[in-house]
């Protein structure tokens, strides 16, 4: 299974900062400040402690399925025809996720730097661009994550490291300020986030080596620091009230960027960012989809079976009210995502252990001398 396109445990660490990391670093944090408020980083802190153990099941299931790609592993434990459900069901919750992505980042660009430029050419013009990812490979898109990650990371310390001068901790307490009900409602967001992480199953067949728990415990450590740092960035810069109440507060947190008396304006660095992020978080969730449904490294069937469908999901979204937009993202496109992965990875988990008991007893059979024939 493993061929010459197999990546390292390493670029699988740096894929989650990119493609969950957006998502930790930018989607979720609006609805969880409005939420959570001042609390907000408890519900992190929280939840990563919570999605811990589950880390362990992810495990459980990779080495189990014999890092076989799931397209090949489940027609032999299910039957072809439950196999086939199962995977168009994860492939359009990817595409709608992915869609998601895409039209957030847009509206962002609307917003801030192109607002009279019509979103459906940015529309055409990004997804194109993500397709043309999508034909490569997945060594390819490690490599392009590679060389963006870097300046993403520089630039990350660069904002938080600046703005100390402005930041003030006190507004982190008091601790729990209106009760443990508003961190328990947290929760969701940033395990919506984490429960991406069984994406890498989706893909164990390209991993050269075998992923291990404290692989998993690494990656959610870092994407919980992703999350924790435009956070507490925002509650220290602006307060708890004012962060609630931003679009984009991972945004506006350049805005506040002076490196002495003469040069501001640095938020145009925050462009590469979150473009970059989108780049390969929507190339690499298309990929996937892409590679489940077998059209991996075929162009053709790529940009007609994969780019159309996307399209035609990103219109209507594109067409809401952005209001409209924010509310359906907030209150149920993030909590479904977590339970839909939630459940995902549960399913997988009663398909090993259905499937591993039924070969026990067929082997048991096989090895029995008086089960032969007479």
């Amino acid at each position: 299974m493993k061929g010459v396109g197999s990546i390292s445990i390493l670029h699988v660490v740096f894929l989650a900062m990119t493609v969950i990391g957006l998502k930790n670093h930018v989607t979720i944090m609006p609805p969880l400040l409005e939420i959570a408020e001042r609390d907000s980083w408890l519900s992190v802190l929280f939840t990563t402690i919570i999605m811990f153990p589950w880390l362990f099941l992810l495990v459980y299931i990779h080495r189990k399925s014999n890092q076989e790609a799931l397209k090949d592993w489940l027609p032999k434990k299910i039957g072809n025809a439950g196999a086939k459900i199962v995977i168009y069901i994860i492939a359009i919750v990817l595409i709608i996720i992915a869609a998601f992505t895409m039209i957030e980042t847009l509206q962002w660009i609307n917003t801030t730097f192109l607002p009279k430029t019509p979103r459906l050419i940015l529309l055409g013009i990004y997804i194109a661009l993500c397709i043309l990812l999508v034909t490569t490979s997945l060594q390819t898109i490690v490599i392009v994550n590679v060389f963006v990650l870097l300046a993403v990371v520089v630039f990350g310390f660069f904002v938080a490291i600046t703005n100390l001068q402005v930041k003030d901790y006190d507004l982190l307490r008091p601790f729990f300020e209106h009760g443990f009900q508003p961190v328990i409602k947290g929760l969701v967001y940033p395990a919506s986030g984490f429960s991406e992480l069984i994406l890498f199953l989706l893909i164990q067949h390209q991993i050269k080596d075998r992923l291990r728990w404290h692989h998993f415990a690494i990656m959610l450590l870092i994407l919980m620091g992703l999350t924790m740092g435009p956070l507490v960035g925002a509650i220290t810069e602006f307060g708890p009230a004012e962060a609630s109440k931003q679009r984009y507060p991972a945004y506006e947190e350049w805005g506040l960027v002076t490196i002495g008396r003469y040069v501001e304006h640095l938020d145009f660095l925050s462009i590469y960012q979150w473009l970059t992020g989108t780049f390969i978080r929507v190339g690499f969730i298309l990929y996937v989809v892409s590679d489940l449904l077998g059209m991996a490294g075929d162009h053709r069937r790529i940009w007609k079976m994969l780019a159309l469908p996307f399209l035609f999901i990103c219109l209507p979204l594109m067409l809401l009210n952005e209001h409209i937009f924010l509310q359906l993202k907030g209150n149920y496109i993030l909590t479904a995502t977590f339970i839909f992965f939630f459940l995902l990875s549960i399913f997988l988990m009663l398909v090993v252990l259905m499937t591993g008991k039924k070969d026990k007893k067929s082997k048991a059979v096989d090895q029995d001398p008086e089960s032969g024939d007479t």
